[in-house]
């Protein structure tokens, strides 16, 4: 069983970490096909804050990999499908938020 109860699901052989993120997936696929949103894309990843080296210790980039990022209007919209806001996502959300001020992020619940 994965982390918080979800269950894992598979939807166009595509498979994802919970079934309310498979749905959302579903609902973005229809509102593309009507032409309200454009150039869905599944776990975009942005970086955060990128890999450095200190007193000869190499340290990882921080990484934030979303649910979904699409067009809508024109603007890019990056989506994130919680069920659980855990405070190491606010950490990457506040850091997100800095480091990418032109996208808008939105969290689905």
């Amino acid at each position: 069983m994965a982390k918080y109860g979800n269950k894992k699901t598979v939807v166009d052989g595509i498979t994802f970490d919970s079934k309310r993120e498979a749905a959302r997936y579903q609902e973005l696929k229809l509102l593309q096909k009507a032409g309200i949103i454009a150039g869905l894309e599944l776990q975009p990843k942005f970086e955060l804050q990128p890999k450095f080296k200190k007193n000869e210790k190499t340290y990882k980039a921080i990484t934030y990999k979303a649910d979904f990022s699409y067009f809508e209007h024109g603007k890019r919209i990056i989506e994130d499908v919680k069920g659980v806001v855990t405070q190491q996502f606010r950490l990457r959300e506040k850091m997100f938020e800095y480091r990418f001020p032109f996208l808008e992020l939105r969290i689905v619940r």
